[in-house]
């Protein structure tokens, strides 16, 4: 039988959480696909993507103390990664052409919803804010409260992102395959 790391037992369960130093290995083992996931799909640049999640765990290994559940630990690793990738994009406008990103050479059980070259494409296109919820809703199929809750955003807001973000992405799409014979 495997063995089992502390991290995954959890001790009296999620209300007496701590994330010890012994234990952030096994977390960021844990999640590591999950947060680079959501940031090659918000930057669409593996680099950039790598840089992005290593932030997110080091910003995770800062505020440790304060990570109160299982549950919060995973919201909180959402929403940081999705806030430092809306800063990197800030930061840099020009994006790296689709056709420079090479494919990924991950186990086909791994791939992620949104690996159409088309479609990755079109996330790449769409406003930052549009991106992490689309992102957030299909990829880590999160529901609209969630979402809300995990980039602060009011719930009004969140489904206006969703429905205008999969409009244009219906119209990339469709024009795309116009122009395909």
């Amino acid at each position: 039988m495997e063995a089992v790391s502390s991290w995954q037992t959890s001790a009296c369960e999620e209300r007496a959480f701590a994330l010890a130093e012994a234990d952030f290995a096994d977390v960021v083992r844990e999640h590591e696909r999950m947060v680079f996931s959501i940031a090659r799909n918000m930057v669409g640049d593996p680099a950039a993507a790598e840089e992005l999640a290593q932030e997110a765990f080091l910003e995770l290994f800062r505020h440790r103390d304060e990570i109160e559940s299982k549950s919060h630990l995973l919201f909180w690793l959402r929403r940081v990664t999705t806030n430092r990738c809306i800063d990197a994009i800030r930061r840099r406008r020009p994006m790296l052409a689709i056709d420079e990103v090479p494919e990924l050479s991950e186990p086909a059980r791994y791939r992620d919803p949104l690996m159409s070259r088309a479609l990755r494409s079109g996330m790449q296109e769409l406003p930052s804010g549009q991106r992490a919820v689309i992102t957030l809703r299909y990829q880590e199929e999160l529901g609209l409260s969630e979402i809300a809750e995990a980039l602060a955003l009011p719930l009004p807001t969140v489904k206006s992102h969703l429905r205008r973000g999969l409009a244009r992405l219906r119209t990339q799409l469709e024009t795309l395959s116009r122009r395909s014979p």
